[in-house]
């Protein structure tokens, strides 16, 4: 999995790339973790994300509630085959996807 990360004023924007599973999950809670204190709105481009499994659907989670007490978090460009997932989970109930 690749990590973009490219701050524009209180605003973080992370795009992932690859796979996001057991095994690339915690690069990246940690790449972001730290970021997440001082932003306050995060947008997570999904468009190169190839697949998503439940470690990385947990990290998605973590920091949406994160956001949520600040100005939020907003999942864009996610394929047809990650917005399944997100529909079979009730995680497209929950996030802001555009």
């Amino acid at each position: 999995m690749t990590i973009n990360k490219e701050k524009k004023g209180s605003t973080l924007n992370v795009e992932l790339s690859g796979r996001l599973d057991t095994s690339t999950a915690p690069e990246l809670q940690n790449s972001i973790s730290a970021d997440l204190e001082e932003v306050n709105e995060l947008v997570i481009d999904l468009e190169k994300l190839e697949y998503i499994s439940s470690s990385g659907l947990r990290v998605l989670l973590s920091a949406h509630k994160k956001m949520s007490s600040k100005g939020g978090m907003t999942v864009i460009n996610v394929s047809e085959t990650v917005m399944e997932v997100f529909d079979i989970t009730g995680f497209s109930d929950i996030m802001v996807i555009k």
